[in-house]
């Protein structure tokens, strides 16, 4: 089996789980389901603002694996309110570009605590 790099943020749900925010195998990294947690521990409020501080941490967790957000092929993006679809695709759109991977938009009944709006995860191939 080939190395992993497991990465940390520190969410308080990694122990509870028993997940790692991200791990790289050889050029392959998968970046596990993130939210909009900001650097002070709250989750960001609105849906435009969450899905671009949950990109954020995902660009951070890419950059600790030796990634990019121009490495990313696929997200899968978890949104408890469909109606605010726009907002999470344009937050989506601003960041990814024309790197444009695969994406799933999917909407969910909840998240693990309420505030939580959009949840993400990013797969990225290096090189």
């Amino acid at each position: 089996m080939p190395d992993r790099l497991r990465i940390s943020s520190n969410s308080p749900f990694e122990s509870v789980v028993g997940f790692s925010r991200a791990i790289r195998v050889g050029n392959l990294v998968f970046v596990a389901g993130t939210v909009g947690r900001g650097a002070d521990g709250s989750i960001v409020e609105g849906v435009y603002e969450q899905t671009r501080q949950t990109i954020e941490n995902i660009r951070v967790a890419l950059e600790q694996a030796g990634a990019t957000l121009r490495d990313v092929v696929r997200t899968r993006m978890y949104i408890t309110n469909m109606g605010a679809w726009e907002e999470a695709a344009r937050a989506h759109q601003e960041a990814f570009g024309e790197v444009r991977p695969t994406s799933s938009l999917v909407e969910v009944s909840r998240l693990v605590t309420p505030e939580m709006l959009v949840e993400l995860e990013a797969d990225a191939v290096i090189g």
